[in-house]
């Protein structure tokens, strides 16, 4: 692999390195990220620098995968007594290719993909960005092959001027971004070794993660300080079973769900208000009743959830706008069906039923607290509807613990059970009131201020994506934490983050990343010019202003020429 590289300019190299990684298949789920990662570290062990030190590159195998599934490690020690590093990182895995239909057999080929949308009359847009030579195409080839290419070019570049470094550089590859992060959440824990017996200070992350325009005709390059959260607020909604003969008696599960729904889904009163940030409703990703077959009883249990961005806020805000709802929402079912028993009283000829259509509306903590007080082993509940759900999937898993213990109330009243399922992704920024983030956020603007391009560039707080870096620092108070754990189900060996690591490393992360269109589409698609040659520079430099800004001496003279 170096013997490829050695006589290429930057931008070259960079060119050659995406289109061979875009060419190994490395869907998530699947043993091609395995592929990658083994392919990866192979081309790091070819340079000269990790020929004299093969000790400097290693990989760590992730629990579940581990026939697979690895993160890779190297490191370019600096020949300064300096333990200050600096961290880039990027993921190794893609989404599938199903969305290219009749052309997924040359997904992963950008020369033939190249030559397919040179003759792509139907977007004329599309095809005169193909003829223009600019764009490379394929799976991947966005998100974020060409992010790695980036990573790996500017290792190959430190590892040769080691000697000059002001600090450490150490690069990891992730597997698991596009499904549970499972790579980057593995890696925390060889983050803290790589700390506390190695002596590394980490000052600071890169991810270059693609970034794309945010509306039509958008051609700015942004730079993100940080990056949004997520949780998945779920309901498990409970009602009362009854025939359809006697629909009026019981409590329609879908009914409570869909009034849940109407008041989250898509509902701007919940967003943050960010000046100058692309902020997200929530949105509904699974609602549906729990019947698996046929039969004519009223659907009496139902499970809903939402994707829910966090920027600022944490955990205990979410449940703190979202149960009112559920509330409002229940309060609504109850009227409604009281006005209706009415109307057919109206009409029917017999006596009148007691019936209450009330639904109570609690948290999973509150729930599992309510029946500890009953002196029930909530613990060994959970242990076994895991032990006898062993191949679920995590959501489903997390609905079946939760109907566990709703099954554990002999009275089976009705109600609504807030929890939140996995994943989690923990909302990071930097704080300019901190000494280390504000050094990061001056670096960027004199990276900036002296790259010669006429690319426009804007710094935003939070990557409008769902990223690894969420991963590297933690802003939630203790409190904050016990209101996650405590009503995420399930908190265990099936899956859990090392929240107290994580905030324990506080490694301020920010993403300059690859420029591209259409990411997770068919048309998937980078930017050259920029992606191949301005950015590597850009985030070179910023390495170096980190680093004492010892490496490049002949750029501090010049100032950036992109």
């Amino acid at each position: 692999m170096y013997e490829s590289l050695k006589n290429r300019t930057l931008p070259k190299q960079v060119e050659y390195l995406t289109t061979q990684l875009v060419k190994i298949p490395s869907v998530n789920g699947t043993e091609g990220e395995g592929t990658k990662a083994d392919r990866i570290q192979q081309w790091i062990r070819s340079f000269p620098y990790f020929q004299e030190h093969p000790e400097l590159v290693w990989e760590q195998k992730i629990p579940g995968n581990e026939s697979w599934r690895k993160n890779i490690f190297a490191m370019v020690k600096g020949e300064s007594a300096s333990s200050k590093t600096i961290l880039y990182h990027g993921h190794l895995d893609t989404v599938n290719v199903k969305d290219f239909g009749a052309i997924e057999n040359i997904a992963f080929n950008p020369e033939e993909l190249q030559a397919f949308f040179n003759d792509y009359s139907k977007d004329p847009v599309l095809q005169k960005e193909a003829q223009s030579g600019d764009w490379m195409f394929g799976r991947g080839a966005l998100d974020m092959q060409s992010g790695d290419a980036v990573h790996l070019a500017n290792l190959l570049y430190f590892s040769e001027h080691a000697t000059e470094m002001g600090g450490n550089l150490l690069v990891m590859f992730n597997p698991g971004e596009e499904s549970e992060h499972e790579g980057v959440i593995t890696a925390i824990s060889e983050l803290k070794r790589l700390r506390d017996e190695e002596g590394l200070t980490f000052i600071g992350a890169v991810n270059d993660d693609f970034i794309s325009p945010l509306y039509e005709n958008d051609s700015t390059r942004y730079l993100y300080t940080g990056a949004a959260g997520k949780l998945l607020p779920s309901f498990y909604i409970y009602g009362r079973e009854a025939h359809v003969g006697e629909t009026l008696k019981g409590i329609d599960s879908t009914l409570v769900a869909s009034e849940i729904n109407s008041r989250i889904n898509n509902n701007m009163d919940l967003v943050e208000n960010i000046e100058g940030e692309v902020v997200m409703p929530p949105s509904c990703l699974y609602q549906r009743d729990g019947k698996e077959t046929y039969n004519v009883q009223i659907p009496f249990k139902s499970h809903l959830y939402f994707n829910y961005f966090l920027y600022e806020r944490g955990p205990r805000d979410v449940i703190d706008k979202l149960k009112p709802l559920a509330r409002e929402a229940c309060d609504a079912v109850e009227e409604k069906m009281k006005k209706n028993y009415k109307r057919y009283l109206e009409k029917a000829e017999e006596p009148e039923w007691q019936l209450s259509w009330h639904l109570e509306v609690t948290t999973l903590q509150e729930y599992i607290e309510l029946l500890r007080a009953r002196g029930i082993n909530v613990d060994h509940v959970i242990e076994e509807t895991c032990k006898d759900n062993e191949a679920s999937e995590l959501r489903d898993l997390s609905f079946k613990i939760v109907d566990s213990l709703q099954q554990l109330d002999h009275k089976k009243e009705p109600r609504v059970i807030l929890f939140f399922s996995p994943p989690h992704c923990p909302h990071s920024y930097l704080n300019e009131n901190h000494d280390q983030d504000r050094e990061i956020l001056e670096a960027m603007d004199q990276v900036v201020a002296e790259a010669e391009t006429e690319d426009q560039f804007a710094v935003k707080k939070f990557f409008p994506f769902l990223s690894d870096s969420s991963y590297l620092s933690l802003h939630e108070t203790d409190e904050e934490l016990n209101s996650l754990i405590e009503n995420f189900i399930p908190w265990n060996e099936r899956y859990s983050i090392p929240v107290r690591d994580i905030r324990s490393l506080a490694i301020p992360a920010i993403n300059m990343g690859v420029y591209g269109k259409d990411a997770h589409q068919w048309t998937e698609r980078v930017y050259k010019p920029y992606s191949f040659e301005t950015l590597p520079l850009l985030i070179r430099r910023l390495t170096e202003i980190l680093l004492d800004d010892k490496v490049g001496i002949e750029q501090k003279a010049e100032a950036l020429h992109v």
